[in-house]
Order: structure tokens, then C-alpha cells, then sequence
């Protein structure tokens, strides 16, 4: 944990994921202040019309960026990590700013396991980034 999660309607090469998945883990290590190796990231190829962002007439193609993290963190610091990490995906996948949503759920530390840690995660502290 944390599991970041993006589901896309298009397809990439290995080399394109690879990059998008380096920048996220980038961008949520240093603005989450955790440690980049407990950082898991999901680039989820569900194919054309496979996400959908409803409206009044037509739905149109999206994205969704579900972010698994440890509870405890400001709203500043989330909306911060969600805005830095549209801004790469429209970068470095083409998305559309306004058909990227970010989501949050939010865990204690006892629901990771996590065997690098050598077991459950800890709760949420300000800065992991030295431990």
C-alpha cells in the first residue's frame, strides 16, 4: 500500500506504462512523503468504451484513478497529489483533464500487508520518506 489504480479506454506500449507508472510513483512519494518501493501502481488497459464519464446527452470516454492509501492525510495534501497526478496522465497518456477522476479510499495501517515492511503497514505519519 498504497495501490494506485488507472483504468484507460486506450491501449499503451509496456514502455509508455512503465514511464506513466514511474512519474505516479514519483509524484505520490514525494507529495504523500512516503518511501517510492511500498508504492504499487496499476495501469489497467479496460479497452475502447470501457470507461464511460455519463452526462445530460452522451456519455463520453474516461479514465478513473482509484487511489488505495493509509487514512490521516489533509484534504490540501490529497487535492495536491490528485492535481499533480492528472497533469501526468494528460502528459504522458493523452487523457483528458476534465474525464480523469481521482478517488480516495482511505485504510488504517492494519489493513496492509505488506512484506517488505515485514507485515502490516503502520498508521499514517507526516514524513516516512527517511525510514
Amino acid at each position: 500500500m498504497p495501490y494506485l489504480q488507472l483504468d484507460v479506454p486506450y491501449e499503451y506500449t509496456p514502455e509508455q506504462k512503465k514511464a506513466a507508472a514511474k512519474r505516479i510513483g514519483q509524484i505520490y512519494s514525494d507529495v504523500m512523503k512516503v518511501n517510492a518501493n511500498i508504492i504499487t501502481v496499476a495501469i489497467r488497459e479496460v479497452g475502447k468504451g470501457g470507461v464511460w464519464r455519463c452526462t445530460n446527452d452522451e456519455p463520453d470516454e474516461a479514465a478513473i484513478m482509484m487511489l488505495d492509501i493509509r487514512k490521516g492525510r489533509p484534504i490540501e495534501q490529497r487535492a495536491e497529489v490528485a492535481r499533480q497526478l492528472i497533469e501526468a496522465c494528460v502528459e504522458l497518456l493523452g487523457l483528458k483533464t476534465n474525464r480523469l477522476n481521482v478517488e480516495f479510499t482511505q485504510h488504517s495501517g492494519d489493513e496492509m500487508y505488506h512484506p517488505l515492511l515485514g507485515g502490516f503497514n503502520k498508521n499514517w505519519i507526516a514524513d516516512e520518506r527517511s525510514e
